[in-house]
């Protein structure tokens, strides 16, 4: 039996090594990693076979969207047509924006809108993952549709299995429940 199979029967590898993670999602991997309030699952958002995967595990409808997380705004721009003032003006933070997307970004990404979500983090290890990973990563809670988000990497591993590649080790912000989603045109808060 190969390694790779022994670790998938065990369930993720848990990491401690940021870069290590970093090379999994470059390579095409499903990470999990702590954020502002959860852990969060990522793929690398330009790598469509794993945008899907992840949307699998998830239980996510693609037209939903996702988030595009990065390390600082300029991450933001194969994504992203424009950041608006009202945006940047509030990253690094735990503030999720909807802003046009480019025009040929993937639905599996932005799904059936003509805004993606973004966010420009403070969260330290989340802000090195997505540096690591070419400026950016996708960022949605670690959960299957209906269930609450994990709170640890043991909670993550208990619920996911062996469905991820790894899960980098650390604590999550001290956010009660997952980022607000605003309409940077308008203000307008999206999801409280």
């Amino acid at each position: 039996m190969s390694r790779k199979r022994t670790h998938a029967a065990r369930g993720p590898i848990l990491r401690r090594d940021v870069r290590a993670v970093a090379r999994i999602v470059r390579a095409g991997g499903v990470v999990g990693y702590p954020v502002e309030a959860c852990f969060g699952l990522g793929c690398d958002p330009r790598n469509m076979a794993a945008v899907r995967r992840l949307l699998r595990l998830k239980r996510r409808p693609p037209a939903k969207g996702l988030i595009v997380l990065a390390h600082a705004a300029y991450g933001l721009r194969p994504y992203a047509a424009d950041l608006p003032a009202r945006a940047r003006e509030t990253w690094p933070g735990p503030h999720t924006w909807l802003v046009a997307a480019r025009p040929r970004l993937a639905a599996s990404v932005r799904g059936r809108h003509a805004e993606i979500a973004v966010r420009v983090t403070a969260h330290r290890q989340a802000a090195r993952l997505a540096g690591l990973c070419g400026g950016a990563v996708i960022s949605t809670s670690a959960n299957r549709a209906g269930e609450r988000p994990a709170r640890s990497d043991r909670e993550l591993r208990r619920r996911m299995g062996g469905a991820l590649d790894a899960i980098l080790t650390g604590r999550i912000g001290r956010l009660p429940r997952p980022t607000p989603i605003r309409d940077a045109r308008t203000g307008r808060l999206v999801r409280a």
